[in-house]
């Protein structure tokens, strides 16, 4: 049986910015920006209680928080910091999965200490992580990933949270079903209307059936509500692409509606674009149809993408060239084609491919 833990930094961009600027302490601060179409990327403990999170429209963090400190976000300070904290990681285990810059899983059934315990080793972990960084995280120690996640935010900030085999799956059952892997807004929305609303409710299903409304995610569905999860620490996964999507409760064809609907879903995936440090240069589209036919349509940049402004012009400029008929029952948007996946290191001169898939 794995022993596995998850990492989790509290408000790490924020708590960043608060440590390094004792002004900001203690005050609702937000890391983003606050124009027209800006995103919160990271929202301190404070903000939190206003109701600010992170991939809300800062906008609405404003009406929610008047009194909300914006600060530009400092990716370079962040990776410098994210790079200490991996560092600590590789202490213990080299079977290290980062994913994204503040959070990672650790295979420590067998680590460098030789030590039994991986609740000792989180609380080692944790500690170290304060004297080098003075930030705190957050732990989860379970016998698979899926648990270990859902763990570390049990009792945020600076917590620690152990669910052993014996009380897996009664943990599991009390779970509400928005905090399983997989389950985004949508799909939350469809198992409520099935009367799914927390692990117990998913547990009475069975697999077919789960798939039959969730195609292969149901798989997962069914094993996770038993807690089971077999996979492995991956310590060297390549992200090659990070996109958002949405279903509407409605089939649409109305262009306008579709373009304010897109700068939602833009917002969200540019969020987790800033959050993992992730560059890429082609932007996709993504288009399902009311007879659930699915097309992409992508744009190809010379260099790597850094603002929202460009990335959602882009699938603006992309939706202008979608054809509404039949209408539209989901759209997404995306970014991949990194250095990291592709090689790429150069390019002179700008792309258009537009392919259905």
């Amino acid at each position: 049986m794995r022993k596995i833990i998850h990492i989790d930094m509290d408000a790490f961009y924020a708590s960043v910015e608060q440590r390094d600027n004792a002004a900001y302490r203690g005050k609702p601060l937000a890391v983003g920006y606050s124009g027209p179409r800006g995103v919160v990327a990271a929202a301190s403990y404070e903000a939190r209680r206003y109701g600010v999170r992170s991939a809300m429209a800062s906008k609405t963090a404003l009406r929610k928080c008047p009194h909300l400190i914006f600060v530009p976000a400092r990716f370079d300070v962040y990776k410098s910091v994210s790079g200490q904290i991996m560092e600590i990681f590789h202490e213990y285990t080299d079977l290290v999965e980062p994913l994204s810059l503040d959070e990672a899983f650790l295979d420590v059934t067998e680590n460098f200490r030789n030590i039994s315990s991986a609740t000792q080793i989180a609380q080692e972990i944790k500690q170290k992580i304060v004297e080098t960084t003075g930030l705190t995280a957050s732990a989860g120690v379970s016998f698979n990933k899926f648990l270990a996640k859902i763990a570390s935010d049990q009792n945020k900030p600076d917590g620690l949270f152990i669910v052993k085999p014996k009380v897996a799956e009664q943990f599991v059952e009390t779970l509400a079903i928005e905090q399983f892997f997989g389950v985004g807004k949508a799909t939350a929305k469809l198992m409520h209307q099935l009367g799914i609303k927390t692990g117990w409710d998913l547990k009475q299903r069975s697999e077919n059936e789960l798939v039959s409304y969730f195609g292969k995610a149901g798989h997962i569905y069914y094993r996770n509500a038993r807690a089971i999860d077999e996979r492995p620490v991956e310590s060297h996964r390549i992200r090659k692409s990070i996109s958002s999507e949405t279903t509407f409760d409605r089939d649409i064809d109305d262009r306008e509606e579709l373009a304010i609907i897109l700068d939602e879903v833009a917002g969200d995936a540019f969020t987790d674009i800033d959050k993992r440090g992730f560059r890429g240069r082609t932007v996709t589209l993504k288009i399902k149809y009311a007879d659930f036919k699915i097309i992409t349509r992508s744009r190809t940049f010379p260099d790597y993408i850094t603002d929202y402004e460009t990335f959602y012009k882009a699938g603006f400029e992309l939706l202008q060239c979608v054809n509404l008929s039949p209408k539209v029952r989901l759209i997404g948007l995306g970014v991949k084609n990194s250095e990291e996946s592709t090689g790429w290191h150069s390019a002179i001169q700008l792309q258009i491919d537009f392919e259905d898939s």
